[in-house]
C-alpha cells in the first residue's frame, strides 16, 4: 500500500497547527490546492514571527499581557478598539473548534446523533 498518497500536504499542513478548527481547514486546503498555496508561507511565516516576538517582548518587559499593557499605556479606546476585534475573533473560533470536534465525531460515529 502507498502511503504518500494519503499523506500528502493536507494532512502535513494541517498536523502543523493544533485546534481542531486549523487542522480542519489547511487540512482542506491541502487537499483542494496541493503545494500550490505553499508560497504564502514565505509571506506569513516572518510576518507571524514578528507579531509573536513583539508580543513576546511586550509581555517580558511589561510583566503583562497585552490587554494589561494597553490598558496602561494608550488611551482607552486604543484598549478597546483591540478587545472588541479580538474578542469576537476568539469567539468564533472556539465556535469552530466545536464544529470541527463534532464533524469529527459524527465521522468516526454516524450513528450517534
Amino acid at each position: 500500500m502507498d502511503f504518500k498518497k494519503y499523506f500528502g500536504p493536507g494532512i502535513i499542513t494541517g498536523a502543523s497547527d493544533d485546534d481542531p478548527s486549523g487542522i480542519a481547514t489547511y487540512s482542506q486546503a491541502g487537499a483542494m490546492f496541493g503545494l500550490s498555496t505553499l508560497w504564502t508561507a514565505f509571506i506569513a511565516f516572518p510576518l507571524m514571527t514578528v507579531i509573536q516576538t513583539m508580543c513576546a517582548r511586550i509581555g517580558m518587559v511589561t510583566g503583562r499581557g497585552l490587554a494589561g499593557t494597553l490598558k496602561e499605556y494608550y488611551p482607552k479606546w486604543v484598549l478597546y478598539g483591540t478587545v472588541g476585534f479580538g474578542a469576537p475573533a476568539i469567539i468564533l473560533n472556539i465556535g469552530a473548534n466545536i464544529a470541527g470536534m463534532g464533524a469529527v465525531g459524527h465521522m468516526m460515529f454516524p450513528n450517534i446523533d
